[in-house]
């Protein structure tokens, strides 16, 4: 995807309408764990905890400039979609219902009730629900807030351009490790690279057990793969998008996978060496990079800690297994 500099400049002012730039720091313990500088940008540190808000931003704000049409929106989510859809309609007073699995995340499920979400949970997996709001939309004539789009794009870009835009030129990390779900992430991150002219190789991070991305890379076409990811639900994709594939085809120098053990870790390492939360996706990064850890030891690495949004429990547990 490309955006006009007219584009890029009106999504900067809507996200930051209400929100600032998320902070970026160099942890020096997690350069001593990993014999690397590691670049941590802090998506956790946004209104709704995560990288998203600012695709809902953007999103609601297209929607609004082309004439809403609409008194309500529906979506599907495993969490972090749903409470930027939440937090968006909110502001631009929309009527908001997000449909999640069941066995969805208690407290991701809470967040999005306070930004005013109905909430039904639907199906064993992010597909089933997606699939049951697309049938409610047309059965309740609402307007369908994609998982991937454009406009989500655009606004998921604006963290991107600040962490490219931190470094002098020629100073950027010399790899930035890109979790993927849906493939927004991904897309905006390579977005993002070309408006700035930055050089960083971008890999793609997947759960081991979605393989959808990978798979599809390595086959250069669309594959489907089973979900059984538990940890990192932000990345329980079963089949990606083309558009995600095409653009991850053209700008991926590598995708690898990471199981929900290391992302475990990553999360137990994130909270010991900087003392921030992340989710299971939110720290699929820095599982990528301890994973390839002898490949880029010695250089400078970037990792998005997209999201912080894991249950207390959860959590707890992670943090009381060795």
């Amino acid at each position: 995807m490309i955006f006009r500099s007219d584009e890029v400049a009106a999504a900067r002012r809507t996200v930051y309408s209400v929100m600032a730039p998320t902070p970026q720091y160099q942890w020096p313990l997690l350069r001593e764990r990993l014999g690397m500088k590691v670049w941590v940008k802090h998506e956790n540190h946004t209104p709704a905890g995560a990288f998203k808000v600012r695709g809902g931003l953007t999103y609601f704000s297209a929607l609004a400039d082309a004439g809403g049409g609409t008194d309500g929106v529906i979506a599907a989510t495993r969490g972090n979609h749903g409470q930027s859809v939440g937090f968006a309609a909110m502001k631009y007073g929309l009527a908001a219902t997000v449909v999640v699995p069941h066995g969805n995340s208690v407290e991701k499920n809470a967040a999005m009730r306070a930004f005013g979400v109905t909430l039904i949970e639907h199906g064993e997996d992010f597909q089933a629900a997606r699939e049951h709001a697309v049938e409610l939309a047309q059965r309740r004539h609402l307007h369908m807030v994609p998982s991937f789009h454009r406009d989500l794009v655009k606004g998921v870009m604006t963290y991107w351009l600040e962490f490219f835009e931190s470094f002098t030129p020629g100073e950027e990390p010399e790899v930035v490790f890109v979790p993927i779900g849906l493939g927004s992430g991904f897309c905006a991150a390579a977005a993002a690279r070309a408006h700035t002219g930055a050089k960083s190789a971008l890999i793609g991070v997947v759960s081991a057990h979605a393989t959808s991305y990978l798979d599809s890379f390595r086959a250069r076409r669309l594959i489907a793969a089973p979900v059984t990811a538990q940890l990192a639900d932000g990345m329980a994709c079963r089949i990606g998008e083309e558009e995600a594939l095409e653009i991850l085809l053209r700008h991926a120098e590598d995708v690898v996978a990471v199981t929900d053990d290391e992302v475990a870790q990553a999360m137990r390492v994130l909270f010991a060496d900087t003392h921030n939360v992340a989710e299971g996706a939110g720290a699929a990064a820095l599982a990528a990079a301890m994973q390839q850890q002898g490949r880029w030891k010695g250089r400078a690495v970037g990792v998005p800690l997209t999201g912080g949004n894991v249950d207390s429990g959860v959590f707890a547990k992670v943090l009381a297994t060795p």
